[in-house]
């Protein structure tokens, strides 16, 4: 059966009767191979499947949605395509939790760089679908969230949220407010700060690994 989205998948090595899953996505300009290369060193008992974003760039690599210019080589972002990918991830969750024999009360996503912007997106709006979003090197962006996500039940949601001081490509400014922002609507929430640049070290690896394990069901 085909999806609405191509993806790749480590199906879990430990069957249960529904097995929890790590939904990854990936940064602009890479894609499904990026996140997934390190798949084998996640849980066993989970099923880890690794998205391609739908917009394709030139002249290789795809993207969630468009980052573009303006005159004054000002960045902003393409919220109308964030909005769009946002709701294309939770769509293709429908069709992958029968396909795939998934607990649907256990979905975690884990984003990085656009990724892990719109793993806070889709955490933040449907809460009821996602029990915890691990978001590497992004940041909190309002503009993609559905309106009035602050009124939503978090009670069961966890944030795990990092950055690298160096970072060159999201200023680490950024990625700290989100902490507070989660934590003024009761979010638990995990923030680390790693003395890279743009990217995902050992030791990161390694505390959400460990941030996963100690918030398993």
């Amino acid at each position: 059966m085909t999806t609405s989205l191509y993806h790749v998948v480590r199906e879990p090595k430990i069957k249960k009767d529904k097995n929890p899953l790590l939904l990854l996505l990936h940064g602009y300009g890479s894609n499904e191979e990026d996140l997934f290369s390190f798949a084998t060193e996640l849980p066993e008992d989970y099923c880890v499947i690794s998205v391609r974003a739908p917009y394709d760039l030139q002249p290789y690599g795809h993207a969630w949605y468009a980052i573009n210019f303006d005159a004054d080589q000002n960045k902003f972002s393409n919220n109308e395509e964030a909005i769009i990918s946002r709701d294309k991830i939770v769509d293709f969750l429908d069709e992958i939790i029968p396909m795939y024999n998934i607990d649907q009360d256990d979905v975690s996503l884990i984003g990085f760089s656009q990724g892990s912007i719109l793993s806070y997106a889709i955490g933040l709006s449907y809460p009821e679908r996602i029990r915890r979003s691990v978001a590497m090197s992004g940041y909190l962006n309002g503009d993609m969230i559905v309106d009035g996500f602050r009124e939503k039940n978090f009670d069961n949601f966890k944030v795990f949220c990092s950055h690298g001081s160096q970072d060159q490509v999201v200023p680490v400014d950024w990625g700290r407010k989100a902490k507070p922002t989660l934590e003024a609507m009761n979010i638990d929430v995990t923030y680390k700060e790693y003395p890279i640049g743009h990217g995902v070290s050992p030791q990161n690896f390694r505390d959400f690994l460990g941030w996963l394990l100690l918030t398993k069901k």
